[in-house]
């Protein structure tokens, strides 16, 4: 008979960096929630933050394709009458492109109350320079497309 492991609640978690000019929007924020929620470990438990931290850096250089510029539109609801907003993504890219890639990540996280702590393990950057060299952040593998993008 098998026993089934759960991880324990741990402090020590790894610190990875993500440059956003190399990759589509969609697939970056993939690979950053499931290393967030602690998929790509062996000791992945869904009700425990057993997560490692995630630096995006270029969020302002970030990648989409097709015409999601002007098509995807972001809607934000400040619970007021009449207090409906409605942006293109392009326009959030200019205005805000840290908005855009943590909206992208926090969508695709679950929606718990764990979620709140990961998202504090994301940070995000417009430029290419960040302050958390002192975690001596990895690169993050983001798995491409078997066809060539254009």
């Amino acid at each position: 008979m098998s026993k089934t492991t759960l991880a324990k609640a741990d402090a020590d978690f790894d610190w990875y960096v993500v440059d956003a000019s190399k990759v589509r929007l969609g697939r970056m924020a993939v690979a950053i929630a499931e290393t967030l929620m602690g998929k790509r470990k062996a000791n992945y438990t869904p009700h425990l933050l057993s997560g490692d931290g995630v630096i995006v850096i270029n969020a302002g250089k970030v990648q989409t394709s097709g015409k999601k510029d002007e098509g995807r539109i972001y809607t934000f609801y400040s619970g007021y009458v009449s207090g409906l907003k409605k942006v293109p993504l392009g326009v959030l890219r200019e205005e805000n492109p840290r908005k855009l890639v943590k909206l992208a990540v926090r969508r695709m996280l679950p929606k718990n109350r764990i979620a709140r702590d990961m998202l504090r393990r994301l940070k995000v950057y417009e430029g290419p320079e960040h302050p958390h060299a002192a975690q001596n952040p990895k690169e993050l593998v983001v798995k491409l497309p078997r066809w060539k993008p254009e």
